[in-house]
């Protein structure tokens, strides 16, 4: 069951519930004697070419102190060997990647936007309520428990729309006999939401979308949608500070996350 579902496993429990990185790497400095023993044996590894002890002890030190640079770059360069050794190119990818990140932080700029009109269109109304379902924070969905009827009259679609147990489902072909909530969108309507051209807000002020019930569950739900950056660290201590970053409207299929795979 654990190979099946949760990827492999060498059946030793240590591995099965792990302690937290970070505090394995505080008690492994401890108990080393400090940053300056484990990076001095980290190069004399590095030296002598034997790259996958030193990484073991060389990444403790970078779990702990996630601003140590001089750390950083010594795995850095411990990982560039291991990667320039390896034939199969996701392995080097990996290595590489990680020195990269270690030395000079996630890259920037722009990342490519996969929510365009014609990705948008091309997606199934099914596949944006399971991308909404990506997109909730369960933390905040706590104690949250109602169900939506959506219905869309120009494709002729109907779904039911669940948030129970901190969970967002959607049933394709049904509907709740007695909902929370109806919306009635036609889904080329519901599209200029997903885009973020207008807000469902809008579409429902201006009476392209219909609603009958309770509408305040339209806010709930909004309310614990997040937004997520493809660009996340895989390192420690490597991610920018993201403060002051653009938030999306809620319903918006946000640009740069690959949702139409």
């Amino acid at each position: 069951m654990i190979q099946r579902f949760l990827g492999f496993w060498d059946g030793n429990p240590t591995y099965l519930i792990p302690a937290p990185q970070n505090e394995v790497g505080e008690l492994f400095v401890e108990m080393m004697g400090g940053a300056e023993k484990i990076i001095a044996k980290g190069r004399e590894l590095h030296e002598q070419g034997k790259y996958k002890l030193a990484q073991e002890i060389v990444n403790q030190l970078v779990q702990a102190q996630p601003s140590n640079q001089e750390a950083k770059d010594l795995l850095a360069d411990i990982f560039e060997q291991i990667g320039y050794q390896q034939e199969n190119p996701g392995l080097r990818n990996s290595f590489l990647a990680a020195a990269y990140e270690l030395r000079t932080g996630i890259p920037q700029g722009e990342t490519a936007s996969s929510s365009s009109p014609d990705v948008i269109r091309a997606m199934s109304t099914e596949l944006f309520l399971n991308f909404l379902g990506i997109r909730m924070d369960s933390r905040k969905a706590e104690g949250m428990e109602f169900t939506i009827n959506l219905i869309t009259p120009d494709n002729e679609e109907k779904f039911l729309v669940e948030l129970s147990n901190a969970t967002l489902t959607n049933i394709k072909g049904y509907l709740a006999d007695k909902p929370d909530l109806s919306l009635t969108i036609n889904r080329s309507d519901l599209e200029q939401t997903m885009i973020g051209a207008k807000t469902l807000e809008a579409q429902i002020k201006d009476g392209t979308a219909k609603v009958q019930g309770d509408a305040s569950v339209l806010t709930k739900l909004a309310s614990t949608m997040v937004d997520f950056d493809p660009r996340f660290e895989i390192m420690p201590g490597t991610h920018p500070d993201r403060t002051g970053v653009a938030q999306h409207d809620p319903y918006e299929a946000v640009p740069g996350l690959t949702i139409a795979e």
